[in-house]
């Protein structure tokens, strides 16, 4: 797909706030070697600058710019982040700003007040003062150092309240000579078109070269960033994956994105762009957090095709459902299988299996049909595609069995002066001629059966060993029955070559859970070429 021209008439620099701003967000806390993993993810994306931290304020973030102090990086600079000067000291005199300098950092971000309602309430001192704190922490810090960028934080709420005064703080830090000045919607309540408005007044009156911070409090961070480029930011800051306080900070992700596909503009290095999914789960996975798959551009879902009509048209033309490329931002297209399904599912479906059913009319419709029943009664297969593949070969007569069940028994109950809960499972199979008995206990009903039946099969297919199950998800279908209500498993295994997913339904749980851990270990099986050992045969 062809980019279109940029608006904006200057380039535009990106600027990593992940590892202080969206260090802030709730459930997101990484230690020192997180920090300098994630510098050399960011580094390898092509960001500008990368934002360390609060030099000081604990003994992590001292660590942190020790550690880095030396690193090499292609492309990125590492800042320091910190505030004005306290009003009862001398700028020289000042923990923070000496704090600042010793970082080593080359690049130091400070922060001050643009709205008069915190100069008076918060900072409680005059506002001419709050001038003197910008315009002598710039000009002190400047002295010292290549770069210093000044974030003006709530500037759209104090120049609503007070313009004049608003632009009176940035004319502050310009006079100190600050190399940008970053207005920052730090409540996130601003709407696009005030950010129009305002950063097209305050052009009009600074000739420093101004950036954009948003948070996301309104769901507009996006949109008001973008908006900012277009009205001449040339400093764009914000958190990969919209880390953040509260709602969180603008997502990197999706503005590197349609900067760069949407406006035209080049603001990673040349073929970094694909590299945004990837980094966007290297964030997620330092932060021991599940990636959001619906995640605009870099999600499981953002290409992702369910309905029969959308698979069809997007088989003829992506264009046809898609505004860009998946491989552009390094996703894939998926399809997806549903009782929405049509024939142009099961035949794409079954091509990523390797399976060519376009000649099979009558059977491919078949599949169709049982896939809606099996839907209907409860089956879903959206994220058991491993299922689905046995489903088709089952269908085409391919299928082969790698064992035969005699029967299992679950007991599960207490024992003990402790009356500790405990788990047993008792499995009954065959293998070609021989049979095979096998008890395992467990922490629960499912772990003691999946135990039993590795047991049991381990002697002839020895590479069960090498996959185990990773997730195990129980929805109840049917809640008016109660506890006699249907339910439906989903396993997600794994080994190193990747994770599959299977599901089983029954009104017995135990029954629904052998449903997906056999289809778990037969998809495995299969896809080895599984045989079993001789020395278990004989």
């Amino acid at each position: 797909m062809s980019r279109k021209k940029a608006a904006p008439d200057r380039p535009v620099t990106i600027y990593d706030t992940t590892l202080r701003d969206g260090c802030q967000a709730e459930d997101v806390a990484l230690s020192v070697h997180d920090k300098v993993r994630a510098v050399r993810f960011l580094d390898e994306l092509g960001v500008r600058y990368i934002e360390g931290g609060w030099p000081g304020s604990n003994p992590k973030e001292t660590e942190f710019f020790e550690r880095v102090r030396d690193m090499e990086l292609k492309n990125a600079t590492i800042t320091a982040f910190g505030s004005t000067h306290r009003a009862a000291n001398a700028v020289e005199d000042d923990a923070t700003v000496a704090g600042l300098l010793a970082s080593g950092a080359d690049v130091i971000t400070i922060f001050g007040k643009s709205w008069n309602f915190h100069v008076t309430e918060a900072l409680g001192i005059p506002l001419e003062r709050n001038l003197e704190l910008i315009r002598d922490t710039v000009h002190y810090l400047n002295a010292h150092r290549s770069k210093v960028f000044y974030d003006a934080e709530h500037f759209f709420d104090g120049y609503k309240a007070d313009p004049e005064y608003a632009i009176s703080t940035l004319q502050a830090a310009a006079e100190g000579g600050a190399d940008c000045l970053v207005l920052c919607d730090t409540n996130g309540g601003t709407m696009p078109w005030e950010i129009h408005d305002i950063m097209t007044a305050v052009r009009g009156r600074v000739d420093t070269d101004l950036g954009i911070h948003c948070h996301n409090d309104s769901e507009l961070a996006v949109a008001n960033t973008l908006a900012a480029v277009r009205c001449g930011a040339a400093q764009v800051q914000g958190t990969i994956n919209g880390f953040g306080e509260r709602c969180g900070n603008v997502n990197l992700i999706s503005v590197i994105a349609n900067l760069e596909l949407k406006l035209g503009m080049q603001v990673l290095p040349e073929g970094r762009l694909k590299h945004l999914k990837e980094t966007s789960a290297r964030l997620y996975e330092l932060a021991n957090l599940t990636h959001n798959k619906h995640m605009p551009f870099v999600g499981e879902a953002a290409f992702a095709h369910k309905g029969g009509v959308h698979v069809s048209a997007v088989q003829k033309n992506a264009s046809t459902y898609e505004h860009v490329a998946p491989e552009t931002v390094g996703n894939t297209r998926r399809v997806l299988i549903s009782d929405y399904s049509g024939r142009s599912n099961v035949l794409a479906k079954a091509k990523e299996f390797g399976i060519d059913l376009d000649d099979q009319t009558a059977l491919s419709g078949d599949i169709v049909s049982q896939l809606k029943e099996l839907e209907a009664s409860g089956f879903q297969y959206e994220g058991a595609e491993a299922s689905f593949e046995l489903l088709i070969r089952k269908a085409m007569g391919t299928h082969r069995r790698f064992f035969d069940l005699s029967g299992f028994r679950v007991i599960a109950g207490r024992s003990g002066p402790d009356r500790k809960s405990s788990s047993e499972a008792i499995v009954r199979l065959r293998v070609g001629g021989e049979e095979r008995h096998e008890v395992a206990e467990g922490d629960g009903p499912v772990n003691s059966l999946d135990l039993a039946l590795r047991k049991a099969l381990a002697p002839f297919y020895p590479q069960i060993h090498e996959f185990r199950l990773l997730d195990y998800k129980v929805r109840v279908l049917t809640g008016s029955a109660g506890t006699a209500s249907r339910v439906r498993v989903l396993v997600e295994s794994g080994n190193s070559q990747g994770t599959w997913g299977t599901v089983g339904v029954s009104t017995n749980i135990i029954e629904a859970s052998y449903q997906a851990l056999v289809d778990a270990i037969e998809y495995r099986l299969m896809h080895d070429e599984a045989r079993p050992a001789v020395e278990a045969a004989s």
